[in-house]
């Protein structure tokens, strides 16, 4: 081959293994979209990095399930009618950021149909479960460590919901967490 062709060949070489070690170094990392359509991604809500541990139908008569709805507001009822189903929604938050931020209280869930539906409010005094909005350091997470939350099976703050059986006929089902003026931060996919 000529030092002629082998000079024109050099640049296309080296941009090629230029974009190879692009590909390589992005393995393996955690991307943080303003989305999820599962459990497990990580999703930016304003100054806080929130992941979805799990969702699911709760049942109270269970021994597990039962102590997610206790700390019910006074004058509501823990039993549900026929056509209602308890929900729970499980989640992470960590301050990546280097100032210390209050994690959000403002979530609710969104059928297809554009219909909304907002969290109980539990006594975190009465729950230990309970999702609240805390002031984490940076680095800070909630459920905080060494708290009934992060050591149970769940490993996230729950949100409980009261739905109708109809969001079955409307799922998927949206998870959209709001900033304190009612912002959409992001938005999470919701398995039922």
């Amino acid at each position: 081959m000529s030092a002629r062709l082998a000079a024109r060949r050099r640049p296309l070489a080296l941009a090629c293994l230029g974009a190879l070690a692009v590909g390589v170094s992005a393995c393996g990392r955690t991307g943080h979209p303003s989305s999820a359509e599962n459990n497990g991604v990580y999703v930016d809500g304003g100054p806080i990095t929130y992941q979805l541990q799990v969702s699911r139908e709760l049942n109270q008569y269970s021994t597990e399930d039962a102590q997610y709805v206790a700390g019910l507001p006074a004058g509501t009822s823990a039993t549900l009618s026929p056509d209602q189903i308890w929900y729970g929604v499980f989640l992470w938050g960590k301050n990546q950021t280097r100032r210390p931020q209050t994690t959000t209280g403002n979530f609710d869930i969104v059928d297809t149909q554009g219909d909304h539906y907002s969290p109980v409010a539990l006594n975190p005094a009465a729950n230990p479960y309970a999702w609240t909005p805390q002031r984490l350091a940076p680095g800070g997470v909630e459920p905080g460590p060494d708290t009934a939350a992060s050591f149970g099976p769940t490993q996230g703050g729950l949100l409980l919901f009261r739905l109708p059986t109809t969001v079955y006929d409307n799922r998927p089902l949206q998870l959209e967490i709001r900033g304190p003026a009612g912002q959409l931060w992001a938005r999470i996919s919701l398995d039922l």
